[in-house]
Formats: structure tokens, C-alpha cells, sequence
């Protein structure tokens, strides 16, 4: 594969909007993501706090980065679904993308096999602070790298 293949995922303009994508992600889920968790902790509505910075294996880096970097890897995608959408579509599609997208492998994978139970609560909550997430996915792109 050459490197500056005009159709490739490494060409420049196509490789920097994915990279905005992921840092995208990655600022939506420190802001976003936990902000809205932030808000559920301060109403009691959930025991943990946000932007928990307990180191998380196997790497060691605290647990708010980890959450972070796979909102990252998470906001490529939604970026791609959106991507095509303008005004009131986007940032439904935001939204919807988000939400269902992240909460459905959070609740159906991750969460089995870390023993964490799924419940209704659990899902709905899911859903709420992803949203907010995908929502903030669309911010960060718009109103940081200005890419409409």
C-alpha cells in the first residue's frame, strides 16, 4: 500500500478529519461524557464520581484517560455515520449514533466481562451520557477544527 494513495485512509486530508474524529471523541468524553456523569454523581443518582484518575491496568494510566481514548477510537465511526448530515439531522444523528452505539457494546460486552451488572437504570443512564457524548463529538469538530 503506498503511503500517499489518493483513495487510501492515508491521505493527508482524509487521515487529519480522522484524527480530528478521535480527538474529537477523546475531548467530547473528558467534557461531555463525564460532565453529564458528573451531574448524576452530584443528584446521588450513581456512587462513583467523575474523572476517576485511579490507574487502571494494564498500562497503569488513570481510568478517565482509558474512558477517554476509547471515546476516541469510538468517535471515528460516529464521525463517519454523521459526517453526511447538516442542521437539526446531525445533531440527532449525534445523538442517536452516540447513544446506541456505545451503550449497546458498553452493556452487551464490556460490562459482562467485567462481572458488572446491566440493568434498566444502567442502560438508560447509558444511553443519556452517551448521547451527551455524541453530542459533544459534533461540537468539538465544529466549533474546534471548524469542519462542517
Amino acid at each position: 500500500m503506498v503511503v500517499n494513495s489518493p483513495k487510501g485512509i492515508f491521505n493527508g486530508v482524509r487521515f487529519m478529519l480522522w484524527l480530528k474524529a478521535f480527538i474529537a471523541g477523546f475531548i467530547a468524553t473528558i467534557v461531555f461524557h463525564q460532565g453529564v456523569v458528573g451531574l448524576f454523581w452530584l443528584m446521588g443518582a450513581i456512587p462513583n464520581a467523575p474523572w476517576n484518575m485511579s490507574a487502571v491496568p494494564p498500562l497503569g494510566v488513570p481510568q478517565v484517560i482509558s474512558l477517554a481514548f476509547f471515546g476516541g477510537l469510538w468517535g471515528v465511526p460516529v464521525w463517519w455515520l454523521i459526517r453526511r448530515w447538516h442542521g437539526a439531522m446531525l445533531w440527532l444523528s449525534a445523538l442517536v449514533a452516540g447513544a446506541v452505539g456505545p451503550t449497546a457494546v458498553a452493556m452487551l460486552v464490556v460490562f459482562p466481562l467485567k462481572g458488572l451488572a446491566v440493568g434498566l437504570t444502567t442502560v438508560v443512564g447509558g444511553l443519556i451520557v452517551n448521547g451527551a457524548w455524541g453530542i459533544g463529538v459534533v461540537c468539538v469538530m465544529r466549533w474546534l477544527f471548524k469542519v462542517r
